[in-house]
């Protein structure tokens, strides 16, 4: 009996040790898996509107050198987050624990950046930097909160070849306290049970399959599934709010600037000498941008409740700086002095950003811009660039809903959307080809909408040598040197930018006996092919509209005909229009092509019909024209 009990004990032991063994890994989730999450655990008690603790553990077993990057623990601290323990193992393959690692052991750094003057933030760093594959990390941790604005989301799957055997999320609250939630992409419920004084949520899932990633598919968050939480009634550092409408979201908002907009006498009298002999509102908003963009630079200051709140006007008046928050305010305030009414717009930024929940009001945005409606549209100010044309959007905060702040309240709105006709590549080139194939090319393009940002960015963002690196990497060309470079910007609504390129490309044609081979189509060829082979799976989503337009012409040396010629192409699909067209006038080849796309979602069902649209384009914008030399 005593013999049967110790080897009990031992198989338990045993069996405990090898918890994390890869052995116990299902086939089904390491199919397509770089990482398994092996425990995903959060507990979130809610002790009262402004106080709270938190709870995680997470083990992941990490199968491979792709996925290492996953392996690093990174927790940021600050006054409304105090980290009270963490705790770091990890375990080889079968599970034995190799390490074990706690909060006094890891690093602590600074939360500040090269953007940032002052922060209160922190956080804590750790590594195993552990390179025997596969193996597993484990991080359990503490958390106290002082300031209930933001609850994380839970999202079992974080990336695309990531699985998971199990992922909890738990919220403990009094009874009387409104646990605002949303799903997204699932149907999963959370088990709701009481306890004395106490309701306790439970979201759970189990043994979900990695997600293979697809080119243009939809964005990771909308495939993956998520729950959302926000507070219904919270503090922050004193200050009061409910967040279960826009309204209350608002008004909170409103407080933290309320009384902020006081500008200095010296930058009063400024303004009305710049803006007193103008009507035109918008004309007025232009110039008062100007000033801001001459007279401000963009620098973060995140101290406690100012990681929300702006500083006041006459703080950037005086410093001659601050954040998105304070550079808004203070444009809001130039724009009130000149009597134009303006509004402070709390938005996501950022290319392709997640979507505004819009029946779910909670802190979704990321930034702050300034706005001036008007009467038949609204004028957007990014008041954290210095050379952002008054107005321009483009596709940090463009075509999406924001919230709109002002004394009733928040409101959701929609910023500018950039459409086929406003986002124009249109380009010209004059060229030729001497009898050993060098190409020698005047370029001259047109950049409008969201096309000019790259341009304008090496325009006023970056050093010539950089500009001219990148102009060398940039162009579909095999060798070639872009000899001199000139831009010029027309600002206004509808901004654009002019590049002008000489360009030089040492062999581009081939000539072999009496043939000479050129490809017509010198700049813009697609680079996108798709699988004849793959099953798709997800919606198809092309994001941007766009029309790029090329007019070439190329005088080739004398004493050629043309043997072959490409065919004239023209597709009008669901997809987009492509056109092409190409002639020669005796030593004059005259090409054409145009490519013009529209934003819109495809089922899966359309992949084949995309993957032969798109195939077109690939092959014709290569087609080559054959020349023979004349007798």
């Amino acid at each position: 009996m005593k013999i049967l009990v110790i080897a009990l004990m031992m198989i338990s032991g045993s069996l405990a040790a090898q918890s994390y063994s890869v052995l116990l890994i299902p086939d089904s989730l390491r199919k397509n898996a770089d990482m398994v999450v092996r425990v995903d655990e959060t507990i979130l008690e809610i002790k009262s509107p402004g106080k709270a603790s938190m709870k995680t553990r997470r083990a992941y077993t990490i199968l491979n050198e792709t996925a290492a990057k996953y392996a690093g623990y990174v927790s940021e601290y600050d006054k409304f987050n105090d980290i009270n323990s963490i705790d770091a193992r990890l375990y080889d393959a079968f599970g034995k624990e190799l390490k074990h690692v706690k909060k006094k052991d890891m690093q602590d750094m600074s939360g500040n950046d090269d953007e940032s003057l002052m922060v209160d933030s922190r956080y804590k760093h750790h590594n195993f930097y552990y390179r025997t594959y596969p193996y597993t990390v484990e991080y359990e941790e503490e958390d106290d909160l002082d300031g209930l604005f933001h609850f994380p989301s839970w999202t079992p799957l974080d990336a695309p070849f990531i699985s998971a055997v199990s992922s909890k999320y738990i919220i403990i609250a009094p009874s009387d306290y409104q646990v605002r939630y949303r799903a997204s992409n699932c149907r999963v419920e959370p088990v709701i049970t009481a306890e004395k004084d106490k309701k306790i949520y439970t979201w759970q899932v189990s043994n979900l399959p990695a997600i293979v990633s697809e080119r243009y598919a939809p964005p990771f968050s909308e495939l993956t599934p998520r729950v959302y939480f926000a507070p219904s009634q919270f503090e922050l550092e004193g200050y009061k709010g409910d967040m279960s409408t826009w309204e209350g979201f608002g008004k909170f908002i409103y407080e933290l600037t309320r009384g902020r907009d006081q500008l200095p006498d010296d930058v009063k009298a400024r303004v009305h000498a710049l803006t007193d002999g103008i009507s035109d509102r918008r004309k007025k908003a232009e110039v008062l941008y100007e000033f801001l963009q001459k007279n401000t630079r963009y620098i973060s200051v995140q101290l406690g409740i100012g990681g929300w709140q702006p500083f006041d006007a006459k703080y950037v008046a005086t410093k001659r700086y601050g954040d998105c928050k304070a550079l808004s305010n203070y444009m809001v305030s130039l724009l009130k002095e000149a009597g134009v009414p303006a509004r402070y717009v709390v938005i996501t930024s950022g290319t392709h950003a997640r979507p505004l929940l819009d029946d779910f009001p909670s802190l979704q945005g990321n930034h702050v811009v300034a706005c001036v409606p008007m009467e038949k549209d609204t004028m957007w100010l990014e008041c954290t660039s210095q050379t952002v044309p008054a107005g321009y959007q483009g596709e940090f905060t463009g075509d999406r809903k924001a919230i709109l702040i002002d004394e009733n309240g928040g409101h959701i709105v929609n910023t500018t959307r950039y459409a086929v006709d406003d986002n124009v590549q249109y380009r010209t080139v004059n060229a030729s080809i001497d009898a050993e194939g060098n190409l020698d090319a005047q370029v001259h393009t047109r950049f409008s909408g969201t096309q000019m940002e790259t341009p304008h960015q090496l325009m006023f963002e970056v050093s010539k040598d950089w500009r001219e690196k990148y102009l060398n990497e940039a162009l579909n060309l095999p060798t070639y040197q872009v000899e001199k470079s000139n831009y010029e910007e027309e600002k206004g609504k509808a901004p654009t930018v002019k590049e002008d390129l000489h360009v030089l490309s040492a062999g581009y044609a081939s000539v072999t006996g009496k043939r000479f081979f050129v490809a017509p189509n010198l700049f813009n060829r697609t680079a996108t092919r798709f699988s004849p082979d793959s099953v798709r799976k997800f919606d198809i989503v092309f994001s941007d509209s766009y029309r790029d337009i090329d007019s070439i012409v190329i005088k080739i040396p004398a004493g050629y005909s043309p043997e072959s010629m490409p065919a004239p192409l023209s597709l009008d699909s669901r997809f987009g229009k492509y056109k092409s067209s190409c002639k020669v006038e005796g030593e004059q080849i005259t090409y054409y092509r145009m490519l013009e796309r529209h934003a819109a979602h495809f089922p899966p069902t359309d992949y084949q019909e995309l993957v032969k649209f798109q195939e077109q384009i690939y092959k014709n914008d290569r087609a080559r024209i054959v020349f023979v030399k004349k007798d």
